[in-house]
């Protein structure tokens, strides 16, 4: 499996992982506080700076947020649908402005210190015995490693329609992209349980 990690020596690359996520979790509080259509037009322009700063090229950088970007849209449509224009917009810049800093710290993180960071945050509840933190470590860089595959599920399935003449809709790509994820994420599963990495409790 690919990574997401882009070597570099940007602003972001320096900045420790543990600063990085904290400030994630941070902006994800602010931006769902706010219903500020200007802040959230400010946001959304700030993280897409830091985002297309990190050093990709604007075409690779695009296409890595193409998909998660059409889930946004989605959501956006389904929320106009049942609410005023104004609750859809805010949802629209709430997640592209999470999105794209999010994106911009995958980038500049490498898998190693995503599992290190989340598995020391884990060790108090670990203490408690409400969960496993090595456990949650592994789960939470897989889900990281497991976007590039995602990734190339879409431009599969993009160039397939280009092929066939079918115009790219959200719903043709994202039900076929929904299956063939949840089929990798089953394989990957048992190939985890059948190697004896995932711990059992009785």
């Amino acid at each position: 499996m690919k990574s997401l990690f882009v070597e570099g020596n940007s602003t972001m690359h320096r900045v420790s992982a543990r600063a990085k996520l904290l400030a994630l979790a941070a902006l994800g509080v602010a931006l769902f506080l706010s219903t500020n259509l200007l802040l959230l037009v400010l946001a959304a322009l700030a993280t897409a700076v830091i985002y297309f700063s990190i050093g990709l090229p604007r075409r690779s950088a695009a296409a890595r947020l193409m998909p998660v970007f059409l889930t946004i849209l989605t959501v956006a449509l389904f929320s106009l649908a049942f609410n005023p224009w104004h609750v859809a917009v805010v949802a629209l810049l709430r997640l592209t402005a999470l999105m794209l800093f999010a994106a911009a710290v995958t980038a500049t993180t490498t898998i190693a210190q995503f599992i290190d960071e989340i598995t020391l945050l884990a060790r108090l509840p670990e203490r408690l015995g409400l969960l496993r933190a090595d456990d949650v470590g592994l789960a939470v860089g897989l889900v990281v490693r497991f976007v590039p595959e995602i990734l190339d599920r879409y431009r599969a399935i993009r160039e397939a329609h280009a092929a066939r003449g079918i115009k790219l809709r959200p719903t043709t790509v994202l039900v076929p992209l929904i299956i063939l994820t949840l089929r990798d994420a089953d394989n990957i599963a048992a190939a985890i349980d059948a190697r004896g990495v995932r711990r059992h409790v009785n």
